[in-house]
């Protein structure tokens, strides 16, 4: 088993040595869910929200959180994103939301992609909550990554 990247030989807490890695294209993918009731849903189809369009305001909420991930996690290195994009869908039990995150870096775009995502789902969960007060936000996972030394793909 590997050990934690975050931590040194003596078991103090350290931002990862990245200056030795080779740039490459990374990319990451991350999804998440948002519970909601067939009231809701119907509300958000008919265009009815008291706050506007939830859906578009999560998709430009994800966008900006992933441009902030390093200043919201304390050991993530500051990089440059060359593509940031979030998609909402409306499914039968709430909202599906996905995340695409793309750099050429020295470090990968996991946790910008997976922020995306949790900040576009919070997003929802606010415009929503005068609407229904038991909204879920769940499932948010990475389900790809490429670029750097090893590749990820969540088996379904």
């Amino acid at each position: 088993m590997s050990k934690l990247s975050h931590y040194d030989e003596t078991g103090n807490v350290k931002m990862v040595d990245v200056s030795g890695k080779e740039v490459t294209t990374r990319r990451a993918v991350a999804s998440g869910k948002v519970l909601l009731s067939a009231e809701t849903l119907s509300v958000l189809k008919s265009q009815k929200n008291p706050k506007g369009d939830p859906l578009e305001i999560a998709r430009i909420a994800g966008i900006m959180g992933a441009k902030k991930t390093s200043e919201l996690i304390p050991l993530c290195h500051q990089i440059n994103l060359s593509k940031v994009n979030v998609t909402a869908e409306i499914r039968d039990d709430g909202i599906y939301l996905e995340a695409e995150a793309v750099t050429d870096s020295k470090t990968g775009v996991e946790m910008e992609a997976l922020t995306a995502v949790s900040v576009a789902a919070l997003t929802i969960y606010d415009m929503c909550k005068a609407v229904q007060k038991d909204i879920v936000v769940t499932e948010i996972r990475l389900e790809t990554k490429t670029g750097g030394k090893s590749d990820f793909e969540r088996r379904s």
